[in-house]
C-alpha cells in the first residue's frame, strides 16, 4: 500500500489537484495500484487561521508516514512575503533532503511551441537541477539598508557532496533511459570557484560512465542553444539558480507552465511532486487553469513508485488530449479545468482496460 499526502495549497492548487486526484481514483478503482491518500490543509488559509505555517510534528509525519507528497501550489497575496510557502516548500526540500529537482520538457504538439523549428526539431529534454544548495541557501546579508550606500551580499553555496550526487543522479538517469548525451551547465568563466568545483567533480563522475558523451556549456550560451537547437540536448544537469532559469525557459518552449511537472527527489528515500505553474490567484475559481502539469505529476509519482504501466497510460492520455484539442485556454482551447481533467481520466481508464485485455 502506497500512501500519498495531498497538499492542494493555494489559488488554483485545489482545482488542479482535484483533477490529479480524479486520475488517481481511476487507477485505484481499476486495481492497478494499491493507493491511499490524505488531504492536508497546509496553505494560506491554514496560516491565516492559526498563525502556523508547518509544525515540527507535521514535518515528521510527512517524512515518516507517507511514500510521496503531491503539492498543488503555494502563494497567496494575503500573506505578504509568502512566509508559509517558504516554510512549507523550502522546508520540505531541506528537511527531506530532496536534492534532485527533475523537470521533463517535451514538445508534443509543435503548434503549442513558440519555436518555428519545433516541427522538425522537437525538444525532449530532462533537466536535473541541484535543489538544496546554491544561491537559494539564504546565506548573505545587507549593510546600510535603505541608504545610498546600501550593500547586499548573497552567497552561492556549492559542496563537493552536493555537486557529486546531482551529477551522479543525472548520469545514472541517462544510462537507465538510453540517453547518449549529458550537458553540464555552469558559468565557470565568471564564477571560477563554484565552476571549478563543478568541473573537478564532473571529471571524477564521468570516468564511471564512459559510454556517455559530455558537453560543457556556459549558461548564457545554453539559453541561446536551447532556442537555436531545441532537439540537441537530452539530459541537462546544473546548479539551483541556473536550473531554475533553464527549466522555466524549457517549459515555455514546449507550451508553457501548464505542461510543466516537477519531481523533488531523494532517490530511494523521499519524493515531492509539484506542478511548477504557481498558485495563479487571478485564475482561481475561473475553471481556466490547466490541470495537465498536475496530472503529469501523477505520472512522475507512479514512476517513482515503480508503476510504469499506469504512468505510461497517464502520459499517453495527456498527449491524446493535446492531439485532439481537449485543452484549456492557455493552449488555445476552450476546455475548462474540470472538463479537461475528466476527459484525461476517462482516457486513462480506457487505456488501462485495454491493457488488461
Amino acid at each position: 500500500m502506497a500512501r500519498i499526502a495531498l497538499i492542494p495549497g493555494d489559488g488554483i492548487g485545489p482545482e488542479v489537484i482535484r483533477e490529479a486526484e480524479r486520475v488517481l481514483l481511476v487507477i485505484a478503482d481499476l486495481g492497478d495500484l494499491s493507493l491511499e491518500w490524505d488531504r492536508w490543509a497546509l496553505g494560506a488559509d491554514h496560516f491565516l487561521e492559526t498563525g502556523s505555517t508547518i509544525t515540527e510534528g507535521e514535518f515528521r509525519r510527512l517524512e515518516e508516514d507517507y511514500d510521496a507528497i503531491l503539492l498543488g501550489a503555494l502563494g497567496d497575496p494575503r500573506v505578504p512575503g509568502n512566509q508559509h510557502a517558504r516554510d512549507i516548500l523550502l522546508g520540505l526540500r531541506v528537511r527531506l533532503d530532496l536534492f534532485v529537482n527533475y523537470r521533463p520538457c517535451r514538445v508534443v504538439r509543435p503548434e503549442h511551441s513558440p519555436l518555428k523549428a519545433a516541427e522538425g526539431s522537437r525538444m525532449d529534454l530532462h533537466i536535473f537541477r541541484e535543489n538544496t544548495e546554491g544561491i537559494y541557501g539564504g546565506v548573505g546579508g545587507s549593510l546600510k539598508t535603505g541608504t545610498p550606500d546600501e550593500v547586499a551580499i548573497q552567497e552561492d553555496i556549492n559542496t563537493r557532496k552536493g555537486v557529486e550526487r546531482i551529477l551522479r543522479a543525472a548520469f545514472e538517469f541517462a544510462e537507465r533511459e538510453g540517453r547518449r548525451r549529458i550537458t553540464v551547465v555552469d558559468k565557470a568563466n565568471a564564477m571560477p570557484f563554484a565552476g571549478g568545483l563543478w568541473r573537478r567533480t564532473l571529471e571524477a563522475v564521468r570516468s564511471d560512465h564512459p559510454g556517455l558523451e559530455v558537453e560543457l556549456m556556459y549558461v548564457d550560451a545554453m539559453v541561446m542553444d536551447m532556442v537555436r537547437r531545441p532537439d540537441h540536448h537530452e539530459v541537462v544537469v546544473t546548479s539551483n539558480l541556473f536550473g531554475d532559469i533553464l527549466s522555466d525557459l524549457a517549459a515555455a518552449l514546449v507550451g508553457g507552465l501548464g505542461l510543466a511537472p516537477s519531481a523533488n527527489l531523494h532517490p530511494g528515500r523521499h519524493a515531492l511532486f509539484e506542478p511548477v505553474h504557481g498558485s495563479a490567484p487571478d485564475l482561481a475559481g475561473s475553471d481556466q487553469a490547466n490541470p495537465m502539469a498536475a496530472i503529469l505529476c501523477v505520472a512522475l509519482l507512479l514512476t517513482h513508485l515503480g508503476e510504469w504501466g499506469p504512468a505510461r497510460a497517464v502520459r499517453a492520455a495527456v498527449e491524446a488530449a493535446m492531439e485532439e484539442g481537449v485543452v484549456t485556454p492557455d493552449l488555445g482551447g476552450t476546455g475548462g479545468t474540470g472538463e479537461v481533467g475528466e476527459w484525461i481520466a476517462e482516457r486513462v481508464a480506457n487505456l488501462l482496460e485495454e491493457a488488461h485485455g
